[in-house]
């Protein structure tokens, strides 16, 4: 059978949804979350499409995987509407859309710059808000769909030097809310996942030490959550969850 003639994914013989042959776009695919999400996806029989703005990584991703890249920026919007125009003309369809895409900056309240605080925003909650958009479009014109919107434990409460991040998450769990309240009548699902720590390069990048531990959380940990979540049957779902190690030390 041809890629891009596949049979739609339903319910198995359990009542569960079958994953196999839905088609999921995932942000910030590259590497960390983002990455575990996809492979596991893709393991699963869904041809996934992820997007990175590092494109030598963002390949060597896709290629391990298996998986189709989109060199993209969730911030730029024509880069979002391009991307979807990329995804329809491969797979002609789409039924997850994962948004993972984050960066962090951490600084004391006295110390932060409107440029660094903006673009923590940009990438966090425009770019979230952009992708949704366009895939609610889509869901909305066929009656079903899934958004995942991959936010942190950081959107439960504060914390010191947390002024752009937390809030970022904090603006992304109010998003959330507010498009389950608009999109569970057409059928649509949105659901918001919650980490805590993640063993994953984005502490590093955002100039913070993480002490790797055995009892931290991993990226496949959340990967795994998110394929049972969406493996429900689609009459019901989980709209909120949250993942903490059982036993964390620093």
């Amino acid at each position: 059978i041809e890629r891009n003639v596949l049979p739609p994914w339903g319910r198995d013989c359990r009542g569960k949804m079958n994953l196999k042959n839905a088609v999921a776009l995932g942000t910030g695919g590259s590497s960390g979350i983002g990455r575990a999400i996809a492979q596991t996806l893709a393991a699963g029989g869904v041809r996934v499409a992820i997007t990175g703005r590092d494109k030598r990584r963002l390949t060597q991703t896709a290629q391990a995987l298996e998986v189709l890249p989109i060199h993209a920026d969730v911030a730029n919007e024509a880069d979002v509407l391009r991307t979807y125009r990329e995804v329809l003309q491969e797979f002609h369809d789409l039924d997850i859309l994962v948004n993972n895409a984050g960066v962090g900056v951490f600084k004391p309240l006295v110390d932060f710059d409107r440029e660094n605080f903006e673009a923590v925003f940009a990438t966090n909650v425009t770019g979230a808000m952009l992708m949704a958009r366009e895939a609610a479009k889509h869901f909305i014109a066929r009656q079903r769909g899934n958004i995942v919107n991959i936010a942190s434990t950081a959107a439960l409460r504060g914390a010191p030097n947390g002024t752009a991040y937390y809030a970022s998450k904090f603006a992304l769990r109010g998003m959330t809310e507010c498009w389950r309240a608009e999109l569970r009548r057409h059928n649509i699902r949105v659901f918001l996942i919650n980490p805590s720590e993640v063993l994953t390069n984005f502490s590093a990048t955002a100039g913070l030490a993480q002490k790797e531990n055995p009892t931290k959380l991993r990226a496949e940990d959340i990967a795994y959550i998110v394929k049972a979540a969406l493996e429900m049957d689609d009459r019901g779902f989980t709209p909120e969850l949250s993942v903490f190690a059982t036993n964390p030390q620093d």
